[in-house]
């Protein structure tokens, strides 16, 4: 059987259409259960009935004409039971309703198993047989996994819409919520523009060039059009974006250099491929190593090299782009937004962004934040094909997407809108006052930064320095260890963009989950495999050239401090320092006049939360990495769509895990730092306070609200607020709690404005 079903999930998989995908489905599992009938039957959320959309066994003409209510007949009852329910002589059930239109009445044997997605019942699937049997339980043990293998194959289905219905996929869609992550906060209302990608590297063939000088010249002349584009898109954001938040862009022409990509795409042609199959070969590669990364930030670079490679492809392939029209609120709708298609739009003309792929550290979420433009990535069961033109709104604060919504969602949304502009203008005169609370508490707020587009906003933010600096981004863009003097040019732009404030540099963080083109690791169980402190541990002389590089930079600024990750035990901590230690009396030794700089340890593996006083002892200070922590503890990746809403920093054990850290990290000398998006929330950021947290590190954009927070309260109401919480059981109790103490303390207008996911009638998909 189990052969049978992967057979039936595979044509599923393949089938272009939802009448497509009924077809196979009651055809294949017809002839599997050797069954007179099988039938499926979809509830249309609109009417609150379940439609005959396909059957093999029952009349023709009845497809698509015959439904039931929602709790009508043996369909509406499994339905309502969300349980199967096998008969003997379904004619005999209570619930049982003859409809003549389908011929049954000569089917006695019944077999209906509910299909669920999401815990959202979408349909029933039915196998009647003539004779009077009750099914075995090995048949119905195969249809409910049926059922459950194909719902989600069944849910992509119908939120794509791709159906000859009449009128179904549509009504389906309309007035639907479709849940993604949140990539930018704020709020758009406007219409859908659905752009294609311009090609498909997926379906490029190898093959063996006839002329292989005439497939490089080929390809140069491609990669020649792409930097004009690049660099035309580059000039049309000059005057939205900052020097810096444009070097994404000077990357991307870096990635297309003889010494990049570009060169490895001639090496493959030279190799005995033609320019297209080489180019593929290469993206992939590339591509793949970022996909395998744990950090979601360097894990969406892999979305840039694609967005590259389908772009030289497109020259390759000579594909014409139609010019495309857009309205004056355009809603950018793509399958993988990338940051070369905001700058096709004419910046006046976009309103916001919804990507089907992706997630909050996308280079084009990082972009949209710069720009001002809400964003909702990972919207896995968009229906790309029906929303051209459709009114949208984007909730860039809960990560949702309304498609037509009523006019009355509309009114709300903007006022939810009118209502942030006039906070935003309050906010921008906070940069330059200080964070401290109406009792004279100060409580530091620093930024967290991987690329120079950081630098910008941060500083004009009123950042007071870096709590996390990710250094894997050079690491990851090479085809090779970049040396001491390559990591040195980039550390020093970061330390003497601060200068005099401290800046927190995170050593090499790589493993099996985060992979380099030039050091692949292959592990069963990556996330808890070879990775962070464990590889550099391994290998001395990697970690011993950056921290040099690290050292060296910080020559005349000493403002650095080196912070280690993913650290499990004591041991790891001592051999660590020890090695900062040597560097740093080489470096001394050579002349170079430098400070110690503080060594700190990440908090993000569950076990070290009962190791912190020993660690602490150890070192300078400690960094919870909030996100990481958070997921492990729950045992949930908050970038997952299917599963993000089981994310909550605010669940009672994660509070209690981070007050326990805090509390067993004082009466040391040791300080005490959180990096991570609870303390980018002004609600978060509150309760660490309260806990006795010594600084805090977020994204930029999150900074002024959190300052404008901590300025309007005293350190005692936080205190407060925090023996409340920590007594609740449930993350929707602590929310609801800390919603009624903000609103207490005149704090409700920072929190992020939200709404119900749904108005009445519309569909959470």
């Amino acid at each position: 059987m189990l052969k049978t079903l992967q057979r039936i999930v595979q044509e599923v998989n393949s089938a272009r259409t939802l009448d497509e995908t009924l077809s196979i489905i009651v055809r294949r599992v017809r002839r599997a259960m050797k069954t007179d009938v099988c039938s499926v039957y979809l509830l249309d959320q609109n009417q609150q009935r379940y439609v005959l959309m396909d059957s093999m066994g029952l009349k023709k003409e009845s497809i698509k004409q015959v439904s039931l209510s929602a709790g009508q007949g043996l369909v509406g009852y499994v339905g309502e039971r969300e349980e199967p329910v096998n008969l003997d002589d379904a004619t005999q059930h209570p619930n049982y309703v003859y409809l003549a239109e389908t011929g049954e009445e000569k089917f006695h044997s019944f077999l209906g198993v509910p299909i669920i997605h999401q815990r959202r019942i979408l349909g029933v699937i039915v196998v009647q047989q003539q004779e009077k049997r009750r099914f075995d339980e090995g048949e119905e043990a195969f249809l409910v996994t049926v059922s459950a293998q194909l719902a989600g194959l069944l849910a992509h289905s119908l939120a794509t819409g791709s159906s000859s219905l009449s009128g179904l996929a549509q009504n389906n869609i309309h007035g639907s919520c479709f849940k993604g992550v949140a990539g930018t906060s704020g709020i758009a209302i406007g219409s859908a523009v659905v752009i294609l990608p311009v090609a498909n590297l997926d379906t490029v063939p190898d093959r063996v060039p006839e002329d292989p000088e005439f497939e490089i010249e080929q390809f140069r002349s491609a990669l020649s059009a792409v930097r004009n584009d690049i660099h035309e898109v580059n000039r049309r954001l000059a005057q939205r974006l900052s020097e810096e938040e444009r070097a994404l862009f000077e990357a991307y022409q870096r990635m297309l250099d003889d010494s990049a990509l570009g060169q490895e795409v001639i090496n493959k042609i030279g190799e005995g491929n033609w320019a297209q199959g080489a180019l593929c070969q290469v993206v992939t590669r590339h591509a793949r190593f970022f996909e395998l990364s744990q950090d979601d930030y360097l894990k969406e670079r892999a979305t840039d090299i694609r967005d590259l490679g389908r772009r030289v492809l497109a020259y390759l392939q000579k594909v014409d782009q139609d010019e495309v029209e857009y309205p004056q609120k355009a809603v950018l709708v793509s399958e993988e937004v990338t940051p070369a298609m905001l700058g096709e739009i004419p910046k006046e003309k976009l309103a916001g962004l919804v990507s089907v792929q992706g997630s909050s550290n996308s280079h084009v979420a990082i972009l949209a934040r710069a720009m001002g433009i809400p964003a909702v990535m990972g919207t896995v069961d968009l229906p790309l094909g029906l929303l051209n033109g459709q009114l949208l709104i984007v909730d860039g604060y809960q990560g949702v997407v309304f498609n037509n919504p009523s006019d009355e969602l509309q009114i709300q949304y903007g006022n939810l809108m009118r209502a942030e502009q006039k906070l935003q203008k309050g906010l921008e005169d906070l940069a330059g006052l200080p964070s401290e609370t109406l009792d004279g508490f100060k409580m530091p707020l620093m930024v967290n930064t991987g690329l120079a587009q950081d630098i910008t906003h941060s500083l004009n933010h009123g950042a007071e320095g870096v709590g996390l600096f990710r250094t894997e981004v050079p690491f990851m863009v090479s085809e090779r260890f970049p040396s001491e003097s390559e990591q040195q040019a980039v550390y020093r732009e970061q330390l003497e963009a601060f200068y005099p404030q401290p800046v927190t540099m995170r050593t090499l963080d790589i493993g099996g989950d985060k992979a380099l083109p030039y050091f692949p690791i292959n592990e069963a169980n990556p996330f808890l495999g070879w990775r962070g402190v464990r590889v550099t541990l391994d290998h001395p002389e990697v970690f011993l050239v950056q921290v040099r590089a690290m050292l060296r930079a910080s020559e005349g600024l000493n403002n650095l401090n080196i912070m280690l990750p993913m650290v499990s035990n004591l041991r790891e901590v001592t051999e660590s320092i020890t090695l900062i230690e040597r560097a740093y009396k080489e470096l001394c030794e050579e002349g170079l006049k430098l400070e110690r700089p503080n060594i700190g340890v990440m908090i993000e593996v569950p076990g070290t939360i009962y190791q912190v006083p020993q660690i602490a002892r150890l070192v300078d200070f400690l960094s919870v990495g909030s996100n990481d922590l958070t997921q492990y503890l729950l045992a949930v990746d908050r970038n997952n769509p299917r599963v993000a809403d089981l994310y909550s920093s605010f669940h009672p054990a994660v509070l209690n895990a981070l007050n326990t850290i805090a509390r067993a990290c004082h009466g040391n000398r040791c300080s005490l730092s959180l990096c991570g998006e609870l303390a980018g929330d002004p609600r978060g950021a509150v309760l660490l306070m309260a806990m006795g947290y010594d600084a805090l590190s977020m994204n930029a954009v999150n900074l002024p609200r959190v300052k404008s927070a901590i300025r309007k309260l005293r350190k005692t109401d936080a205190e407060n607020l925090l023996d409340q919480v920590l007594l609740l059981n449930t993350s929707e109790e602590v929310v609801a709690s800390m919603a009624e103490t903000m609103s207490e303390l005149g704090l409700s207008a920072l929190l992020q404005p939200t709404l119900a996911l749904s108005e009445p009638g519309s569909k959470a998909v």
